[in-house]
């Protein structure tokens, strides 16, 4: 598979032979600092996984072992742990039901990038990833525009009606929560929280591989109050 990394490979590899939901979880201080969490949720097709992980190879990619996926989860776990303004990760994986959860505290959106860049060159032998040169969060302390990576998903396959079917019974879910409150956002199809403080973005796991815009966002927030 082209991508190591934990969560893109299971992602790419399950995606269109399951109901996958996925969660990414922001929250952002005013300082820049603040929390991600991502979560990889495959309970609803755990009786297919294992009928998958059963096999040698499927599509002509080899299938990963339970023991070789453990091995992922350490070794990037490992890695996240030695970048700069990265700290108190946590990674929660259930083989059961295959949930596999991640948080990090960041000093700053830049640190969290560039340590998620970081991995994923190290893990491709430092491969030029094209996709790797674009930031899918910038802040600047007002404004914070989010979009998908790229290179989340494997969007040149060809689905089948069968892969179609599983991929629109997935979901991805987005939110983003500040410390203060939000005064505009652009995309309309995005939810405010009633205390204004969080927002949240959602759609199936098939329309946004053929359309990753669709969670994109810039959000406003209010005004620093002054001292």
């Amino acid at each position: 598979m082209k991508y190591k990394n934990l969560f893109i490979l299971i992602t790419i590899f399950f995606l269109a032979n399951s109901c996958v939901e996925i969660i990414d979880d922001l929250t952002l201080n005013s300082d820049g600092s603040g929390t991600f969490k991502y979560t990889l949720n495959l309970s609803a097709s755990k009786i297919k996984i294992n009928s998958i992980l059963a096999l040698d190879s499927l599509d002509g990619r080899k299938v990963p072992s339970i023991e070789e996926i453990k091995q992922r989860v350490n070794h990037f776990k490992s890695k996240l742990e030695s970048k700069s303004g990265i700290t108190n990760i946590t990674l929660e994986s259930n083989y059961s039901d295959y949930i596999f959860k991640i948080k990090c505290d960041f000093t700053s959106l830049i640190a969290l990038q560039n340590a998620i860049h970081d991995v994923i060159i190290e893990e491709n032998l430092n491969k030029n990833i094209k996709e790797l040169t674009e930031n899918w969060v910038t802040w600047d302390g007002q404004k914070l525009i989010r979009n998908i990576p790229e290179f989340t998903f494997n969007k040149k396959k060809e689905f089948s009606e069968t892969e179609i079917e599983q991929l629109k019974l997935g979901k991805y879910t987005s939110v983003t929560r500040f410390d203060r409150p939000i005064e505009k956002f652009v995309n309309n199809n995005a939810k405010l929280a009633p205390s204004k403080m969080a927002i949240m973005l959602q759609t199936n796991t098939y329309s946004l591989i053929q359309n990753l815009n669709l969670l994109e966002n810039t959000i406003y927030l209010s005004p620093l109050k002054k001292d």
